[in-house]
């Protein structure tokens, strides 16, 4: 790749960050006339349209997007070089992209919080979605995942933390219905559980295996929904002992079990992972985390 592509495709990432021309040549210090002519003497060496033109700026097209992902984490790396270059490696600056289940907020946002007040340059963006999001391509920084270990190619995977659940339900669900002694009897309860039923979650599979779906009577895409669902009194249901310690009108109906443990990771790119920034938040987050559990 010769310097002006990659002139050309910084331009692009800024463009389609940025969603105007104007801000992209406020952010590059170039006039307009500059970001214009590299959009297309990009878009006609490619032979794709990158992005979509109208009235309030430019969207990026399906192959835009794929050029933003892959510009940004090469535009991360070429910054984080040059800042080693210049002697200027320790500044923790520009975005910070991490991604975990949405039940982890309430843990990591005071987390995220903290480290951004440490690094005020720092913008931080906290993505919370059911499906993976691919490191290679720049997607996240920093991802924390669940379950077995992942094992992307590129990919440097570290134990994180066990995560232990536990059964939980409100007062005025134990008060109508009275809660399970044993576990013979959780068949006669309702359960506010996961709408995945191909969950790999441990405790969600071995609650699935151990009573008929008749008992599931109230399902939810989302952690938070689920636990609001609880606390309306919906059914019994799973929480992590961190969260159950933030949610006092939640009472515990079965403690926490070894088979219910969800194993969490942290997973970075290899390219980033010895970045400043990226070891800066590890650093970070492992020493909040201590306090999980506590």
């Amino acid at each position: 790749m010769s310097i002006n592509t990659w002139d050309e495709i910084r331009t692009a990432y800024h463009v389609a960050r940025l969603g105007t021309v104007s801000g992209a040549a406020d952010a590059l210090g170039v006039h307009h006339a500059t970001v214009i002519r590299h959009i297309d003497a990009l878009e006609a060496q490619l032979g794709v349209k990158l992005f979509q033109r109208h009235a309030r700026g430019y969207t990026a097209t399906e192959a835009g997007v794929d050029l933003l992902q892959v510009a940004q984490a090469t535009d991360d790396q070429f910054t984080q070089l040059a800042g080693r270059i210049r002697g200027q490696g320790s500044s923790v600056t520009g975005e910070l992209v991490v991604t975990s289940v949405a039940t982890l907020s309430r843990a990591l946002t005071p987390v995220l919080a903290g480290f951004q007040a440490e690094h005020p340059g720092l913008v931080v963006r906290f993505l919370t979605d059911e499906r993976v999001f691919r490191l290679e391509y720049g997607e996240a920084h920093v991802a924390i995942r669940a379950g077995s270990a992942p094992d992307e190619a590129d990919n440097v995977v570290q134990p994180f933390l066990a995560n232990p659940f536990g059964l939980y339900a409100s007062n005025g669900y134990a008060r109508k219905y009275g809660v399970p002694r044993d576990d013979s009897e959780l068949a006669q309860h309702r359960f506010v559980v996961t709408d995945n039923m191909d969950s790999k979650a441990p405790f969600y599979r071995w609650l699935f295996d151990r009573v008929p779906p008749a008992c599931l009577t109230y399902r939810a895409s989302d952690g938070r929904v689920i636990r609001d669902a609880m606390q309306a009194g919906a059914g019994i249901g799973f929480l992590s002992s961190y969260e159950a310690a933030l949610t006092p009108e939640l009472v515990q109906i079965m403690a926490p079990r070894p088979e219910w443990t969800a194993q969490l990771w942290l997973v970075t790119h290899v390219d980033l992972h010895r970045t400043m920034k990226v070891q800066s938040f590890l650093t970070y987050l492992k020493d909040a985390a201590k306090g999980w559990s506590a």
